[in-house]
């Protein structure tokens, strides 16, 4: 299993849970790895956004409007990532692929560039054990905002899939009494999921290097 990652970075000062569980999911809307963190996390009733590119631009076209992420000022989708990288205390790369390319591999610079704790989880190199390291990850380094990136769509077909069964072991679906609990918090009275976390800061980052 590929598993990377950078220092621990600087914290968010976003508000926590008493238990100290994951708050949100931050993606970058585009098809494949980012939308199939988005849409498991609306199944799941927590908190979900991030910044998307002006127009919510993606491959598919104009990104749906259930996904409530942020437009930057730049249809890049450079500035997104970085943006997405930067508001989080974390971010799980998840490929089919062992070795990172395009805008993955930039989104690992820019990790290591700002700090910030990060992991590449790649099904080819022992995908069964992705959900274990993955809450591994979150427990050593504290995290409660988790970027999630990944190839898009178009480059690899099925990592939607792979995703979601990451997602669905590092967490693992509450039962009984605790299910009921986690589905009133997690819902607002107009049954849209509750956002827990306040909206990500300002679109202007200082300017990454391009040096990795």
């Amino acid at each position: 299993m590929t598993a990377r990652k950078s220092g621990l970075g600087g914290r968010t000062g976003r508000p926590r849970e008493p238990s100290g569980g994951l708050v949100r999911i931050v993606s970058g809307g585009q098809t494949g790895a980012d939308r199939a963190a988005l849409n498991w996390a609306i199944a799941r009733g927590i908190s979900h956004g991030g910044w998307c590119p002006k127009g919510r631009k993606a491959e598919d076209g104009p990104i749906p409007r259930r996904y409530q992420l942020m437009e930057t000022p730049s249809a890049s989708y450079l500035q997104r990532t970085e943006l997405n990288v930067r508001d989080s205390d974390g971010t799980v790369i998840l490929s089919l692929a062992e070795t990172l390319t395009g805008g993955s591999r930039r989104t690992a610079e820019l990790a290591r560039q700002y700090g910030k704790p990060w992991l590449h989880l790649a099904k080819s190199a022992g995908g069964r054990d992705a959900g274990a390291l993955l809450r591994r990850f979150l427990r050593q380094h504290d995290i409660h905002v988790l970027n999630v990136a990944g190839p898009r769509a178009s480059t690899e077909p099925e990592v939607g899939e792979f995703v979601t069964s990451v997602l669905e072991r590092a967490f693992p679906r509450p039962s009984g009494a605790a299910a009921f609990r986690v589905a009133q918090t997690s819902r607002a009275p107009d049954g849209e999921a509750r956002s827990r976390t306040p909206s990500p800061r300002s679109a202007n980052p200082p300017r990454a290097s391009s040096r990795s």
